[in-house]
């Protein structure tokens, strides 16, 4: 190994060409090369000539060799190690092949000029898990095992929501996400179901004809008309339905969706890296690129990708629940095949509940020490113990930066308490966590349907509720937002659903609390719960929730309407508008414009309706 890095000291391998990968296909790298486009914050993809292996062979690509490939900054210094990986013909999710001699790494560049890379490519039993020397094997026809390169990276020239535009979404030690290229903070709403959202019928592998749960697998044939010229397919034409499903998603400004990455012995039993149902250790790397191109396209619409890595049922499915050779190499895979994506978290498991406090930050520290991005790491809880189970994780006890909480009351009256509790307990631990609120409402009835919901009258249904309770619920006790879990009472459900537009209003409402943040520049960063302003408990509820940046900025939901008093700090004056949660729209003026601080204050009226749900501003002059 000491000869090895003698050689990478002098040894400058140059890959000339880089190659843009095609906007509406599988990422094809057949050859070595650099591919992509050489942007900040751009997919960079480097494909490497190794060994000739495949996914059943012997020694098993995916544990017996080990590609690992830093890269550094010229100027600046910085650099980061990325795991690689087999990638088969280097084209698998066209072909369907499993076998092949290209091996690979994403790379997203956080600074712009040249960039250095040396890669060390090794073989040994477990040697991709395990700590240990290994024998060098053939990269690029180098016998010793290393390539190194360079490449120039531009500034990005992305705009909009396209997460390329925004950079990494970083953790910073605080309550809520922020973007590494602008600074902006960020809060999310979105669909926590399909839980089983890539148990796709157009995935290649054997999982739709296994018979485990088979009648579960999806077509999202309602959405295969959102798909538009230029976007994605694979194979002549697939990928369609759940393309579409996500442009579907992002034109009604939703930001975030959510998918388990292994559901074996689960309630759907359909998704998994696998070759097959039963194996632990070999992937399906066709699979595995297609999934790719999906998550691919998420990015470009300003996607969060929530990843699931389990659930209740098979926490211990790996391991016994320990960090052993069968986990380690799971969360590998995820890490370097997907790890690259700007927005997203890793989910230690879906109602985390039976493993121990001492196997949980086993593996938020794994995930911290081998995510080269340090990813948000957060774990989902369990409703009867949601109050006590996590609490051994908080501060500096664990990796975790987050929590990704769940509740069991069908009124969603547990929301805003529970997330008022996670982020007090967080922040006095040293270490506040970006809670979200990802699972509400109760097992059977969830989020319901748009049809369902109008059989109630108006303003007392379950979209009522949620949009008091959960919605701004969650978002003005200081959560970082929700996605939304639909019940199984109900059609198009949290394994059944095939079909977003189930819950088209809703997801209006979601989108007018986003633009109600960003388009009147809320400093919610800044803000905390305030409830005894307008006279409520602290738990809110009933008689809604202030949140507040005390002599700045209020903000008041009140879910009847009617008028409130405030007691804003200090002597200047502020103004007061007034925002239609059901509706959207600009700021308006109610029965009074403006109000002293100082001094407990009537608000005043809402402009019309006076006795629906309404926000009110209320800002320094």
């Amino acid at each position: 190994m000491k000869n090895l890095h003698r050689f990478l000291a002098f040894l400058l391998i140059f890959i000339p060409v880089a190659r843009a990968s095609e906007p509406s296909a599988v990422l094809k790298t057949p050859t070595p090369g650099i591919y992509g486009e050489l942007k900040k914050w751009h997919r960079v993809t480097i494909a490497f000539e190794g060994v000739e292996c495949s996914e059943k062979g012997d020694p098993n690509p995916f544990l017996d060799y080990r590609l690992s490939v830093k890269f550094t900054h010229a100027a600046s210094g910085e650099s980061r190690e990325v795991p690689g990986y087999f990638a088969a013909d280097g084209n698998a999710g066209e072909t369907g092949a499993d076998s092949g001699k290209i091996w690979r790494v994403h790379f997203s560049p956080p600074e712009t000029g040249e960039w250095m890379y040396a890669a060390i490519f090794v073989a040994a039993k477990n040697i991709a898990v395990e700590a240990q020397p290994g024998e060098a094997v053939p990269l690029n026809g180098n016998p010793l095992g290393a390539a190194s390169g360079k490449f120039t990276i531009g500034e990005t020239d992305k705009t909009g929501r396209d997460n390329r535009a925004r950079g990494l979404l970083e953790y910073d030690g605080t309550r809520y996400l922020r973007w590494a290229e602008t600074g902006n903070h960020f809060l999310k709403q979105g669909a926590d179901a399909p839980e089983n959202l890539f148990a796709y019928a157009d995935f290649d592998g054997d999982f739709k004809t296994d018979g485990e749960k088979d009648k579960l697998i999806k077509t999202y044939k309602p959405h295969v008309r959102d798909w538009k010229n230029g976007d994605p397919t694979w194979q002549g034409g697939k990928g369609k339905g759940l393309i579409g499903a996500i442009n579907y998603l992002a034109s009604e400004g939703i930001n975030t969706f959510s998918f388990i990455t292994m559901n074996i012995k689960g309630d759907d039993r359909n998704v998994f890296m696998y070759t097959d149902y039963k194996e632990r250790v070999r992937m399906d790397v066709s699979r595995l690129d297609q999934w790719e191109v999906v998550m691919d396209h998420a990015d470009k619409l300003g996607m969060y990708l929530h990843f699931k890595t389990q659930e209740a049922e098979n926490d211990k499915l790996l391991d016994g629940g320990d960090l052993g050779v069968e986990r380690k190499l799971y969360y590998r895979e995820l890490i370097s095949r997907f790890g690259h994506h700007l927005a997203l978290n890793w989910n230690l498991g879906e109602e985390n509940n039976g493993q121990s406090d001492a196997q949980r930050i086993a593996m938020a520290k794994y995930f911290h020490d081998q995510d080269p991005y340090k990813h948000n790491i957060v774990i989902h809880t369990y409703p009867p113990e949601k109050q006590k189970i996590h609490t051994p994780l908080l501060g500096e006890k664990s990796e975790l930066t987050g929590l990704s909480l769940q509740g069991s009351n069908p009124d969603f009256g547990d929301v805003h308490r529970d997330v008022l509790e996670w982020v007090k307990k967080s922040t006095e631990a040293g270490k506040p966590w970006v809670v979200a609120y990802d699972e509400s409402g109760g097992a059977q009835k969830g989020l319901t349907t748009d049809a369902e919901d109008a059989k109630d009258p108006d303003g007392k249904g379950n979209h009522a509720a949620a949009r008091h309770k959960a919605l701004w619920g969650a978002l003005l006790a200081g959560g970082a937002g929700n996605e939304w879990y639909f019940g199984y009472k109900f059609k198009d459900s949290d394994l059944s659903l095939q079909d977003f537009r189930s819950r088209d209003r809703w997801w209006d409402y979601c989108r007018h609390a986003l633009e109600f943040f960003s388009e009147n520049k809320i400093p919610f960063h800044e803000m905390k719960s305030d409830n005894g302003q307008i006279g409520n408990s602290p738990n809110g509820n009933e008689a809604g929730y202030c949140f507040a940046k005390p002599g700045d900025t209020y903000v008041v939901y009140l879910p009847k309407g009617g008028e409130r008093d405030l007691w804003p700090e200090g002597g200047s004056g502020y103004s007061i508008r007034w925002f239609d949660p059901r509706n959207g729209g600009g700021l308006q003026v109610g029965s009074k414009d403006s109000m002293a601080g100082g001094i407990g204050n009537s608000m005043g009226l809402p402009p019309s309706d006076p006795d629906k749900d309404w926000v009110v501003l209320v800002r320094k002059k």
